[in-house]
């Protein structure tokens, strides 16, 4: 197949391209560069073999989009582009809203007008909104209790998603929720290095571990766990782009949904303390207040995943300590 990879040069774009390309499919990048580097594209064929092919441009030019897949002859969609920070979102909901819910509509119009209904849309476990019960499930309620505008965004797109696809014959559409990605490839030559200060917990691991930034902020010792720190489903970024491939194969006509995660929760200070043992090194840390928009403990329930799709994760959390420090070289 020739697929086309919204945000293809980001953290789980070109995770997923690389898995796609070693399955011997042919792969197109579109991406703003607005949080990655073009880069990415000759680590990508260095990994591989083989160079994807790059288009730089944002999904709020429809004009862009259109010529991209009226160029190319594509197969399918693997949808990933969007702005993802949950507290970011809270104090700028308007640039959310238009960015991820007015870009995925402009490409479901690009999509539909070149004839090209297979879609993998990148979702996020925030759609479960803080009310439900752990492990999340597929089956329950979304959008009853979400604390964050990017999670509302998410949600608001799996609605137009499944609107489209019950309008019109054709469609196919898988919904992957992710839980929380960590790790890096195993080559050490690509990863998660977003601009600035980052939002998620193995960025800011490490930075502060280049001594990029002075030390660790912890959100919160208070949460109702085992340690005081929140738990979250980490999920290694190798086995979450295999879990796209798994679901490109499967997909049938309508919408299908499943969680993408390990089934466990694991919390922030056994994240750190993980890395901090592989590394050999302590990391300088404080904890500070609870981000606007946090959850206390969120993980996956993951049998739909796995006896539907054959998938399940193999990485472990060591296993991605081990890659991050292999990509900011200090194995």
């Amino acid at each position: 197949m020739k697929i086309l990879l919204t945000g293809g040069t980001g953290y789980i774009g070109s995770h997923t391209a690389v898995e796609l390309l070693r399955g011997g499919h042919e792969v197109v990048l579109f991406d703003n560069l607005s949080n990655s580097k073009e880069s990415v594209v000759a680590k990508i064929e260095e990994i591989t073999g083989v160079r994807p092919e790059f288009e730089k441009g944002d999904l709020l030019d429809k004009a862009a989009l259109s010529s991209l897949l009226s160029k190319h002859r594509l197969d399918a969609v693997v949808h990933f582009a969007g702005l993802k920070a949950v507290g970011e979102s809270v104090s700028q909901p308007l640039l959310y809203y238009a960015t991820n819910v007015g870009g995925t509509l402009n490409l479901l119009e690009a999509m539909r007008e070149a004839n090209v209904r297979t879609l993998v849309f990148s979702s996020s476990a925030t759609v479960y909104g803080e009310k439900t019960a752990v492990p999340y499930d597929e089956k329950a309620m979304t959008g009853h209790s979400i604390t964050n505008p990017y999670g509302e965004t998410k949600h608001v797109i799996e609605e137009i998603l499944q609107d489209v696809a019950a309008s019109e014959p054709g469609w196919k559409i898988a919904i992957l929720r992710y839980f929380n990605p960590v790790g890096n490839h195993p080559s050490g030559l690509i990863g998660e290095d977003p601009e600035g200060i980052p939002n998620n917990l193995m960025p800011l691991v490490m930075k502060v571990a280049r001594g990029e930034i002075p030390e660790l902020e912890i959100y919160g010792d208070d949460w109702e766990t085992a340690d005081g720190s929140g738990v979250r489903d980490f999920i290694h970024v190798v086995d979450l782009a295999r879990g796209h491939i798994a679901a490109l194969e499967k997909l049938t006509d309508g919408v299908q949904i499943y969680n993408l995660g390990t089934g466990a929760g694991r919390s922030v200070f056994e994240v750190i303390e993980s890395y901090e043992r592989l590394a050999g090194k302590k990391l300088p840390r404080r904890v500070v207040g609870r981000r606007p928009g946090d959850i206390g403990v969120v993980y996956a329930a993951v049998e739909k995943a796995r006896d539907e799709l054959g998938w399940a994760t193999e990485l472990t959390l060591d296993d991605a300590m081990r890659d991050t420090l292999k990509f900011i070289g200090q194995d």
